[in-house]
């Protein structure tokens, strides 16, 4: 099926050769066409993050992409036009998307065409102006708490709870009944994570020994598991807080990445942007408002100043709008 508004043209924000933010440009380009097992998205915000920046330094491009390259993991928008084996979505419907294999071109365009596996609609409790950004980090916070596989009133440190993916960590791990201890960044950072349901917020900037005694103040019997969006010395002295074969999760690309040492285990993960994991990140988000914190919104036209933003400190996400 397919909505009779779709234009052939459409702007788009791409780049015909790898290098810094200047290579992005503004142009015209054909909407792309949908396979039987896609779906073609009106974009209505599209999420921006490290990993468009590496894509647009020619380090992970989608297999199969060819010059000009749209880029854009992350996105939502509506429904215009479905492949004829897609039984789950329709026209009309609102979702959201990560999809790190799109050859097509990605989100940084008025219309994106992605396959379906990789879309949800859009649960109740998401601003429908902020779900472009949230994708790819909830399913990454989704998976980080998989690997720590802790059970409920167990006491959880998330190391980095302010920044894009600590943020909905926090809140998906309230909506699993864990305790949850965030250390974020600086005053802004640590109002931020109370808002959001921290039982104890810390700033990770103070003084690290106080940091340490309240944590032990509010878990005598020790933290059962660290989820790290950052690294460094800070997460080296946390663990210190861990229950003995505590466990620490770092997300893929944390560097340096943390250390095996007695009493630690220590496990890497990724996000997952499956059906099932969609599923069960929309279910996780259905049980209250949840809150995707947008540091910075900039126009499509701005895309360049969006991905020297990234370069940045920031809290939460940056966000493009298309529609």
């Amino acid at each position: 099926m397919v909505d009779g508004d779709v234009p052939e043209l459409m702007q788009a924000a791409a780049f015909d050769e790898f290098g810094g933010p200047e290579v992005i440009t503004l142009r015209k380009l054909p909407v792309p066409t949908i396979a039987d097992d896609e779906v073609l998205i009106k974009v209505w915000s599209a999420g921006v993050g490290v990993w468009d920046a590496y894509e647009r330094q020619g380090v992970l491009v989608p297999e199969g992409s060819a010059l000009p390259i749209v880029p854009g993991s992350d996105g939502a928008g509506s429904v215009v036009a479905a492949g004829s084996q897609v039984t789950d979505l329709a026209v009309g419907d609102l979702v959201y998307v990560s999809a790190s294999a799109r050859p097509k071109g990605g989100f940084y365009a008025e219309y994106a065409a992605v396959e379906a596996q990789y879309a949800a609609k859009l649960p109740d409790g998401v601003p429908v102006e902020h779900a472009g950004a949230m994708p790819t980090d909830a399913l990454t916070a989704l998976a980080g708490l998989d690997t720590v596989d802790l059970s409920a009133d167990d006491w959880l440190l998330i190391f980095g709870a302010s920044g894009g993916q600590g943020h909905l960590a926090v809140q998906l791990a309230k909506r699993q009944g864990l305790n949850v201890i965030a250390v974020a960044s600086g005053p802004d950072g640590v109002a931020l994570v109370t808002r959001l349901g921290a039982d104890v917020s810390l700033d990770g900037h103070g003084d690290i020994a106080d940091v340490l005694a309240r944590i032990r103040d509010a878990a005598p019997g020790g933290v059962n598991a660290i989820l790290a969006m950052a690294a460094g010395e800070t997460l080296d002295r946390l663990t210190e807080s861990l229950v003995d074969g505590g466990v620490v999760a770092y997300a893929h690309g944390v560097q340096p990445e943390p250390r095996e040492r007695p009493g630690v285990v220590v496990r890497a993960y990724d996000g997952e942007a499956s059906p099932r994991q969609l599923r069960r990140l929309n279910d996780l988000i259905e049980a209250g408002p949840f809150v995707v914190h947008v540091a910075e919104t900039f126009p499509l036209g701005k895309v360049r100043e969006a991905h020297q933003r990234l370069q940045t400190s920031y809290m939460g996400k940056l966000l493009l709008t298309v529609a």
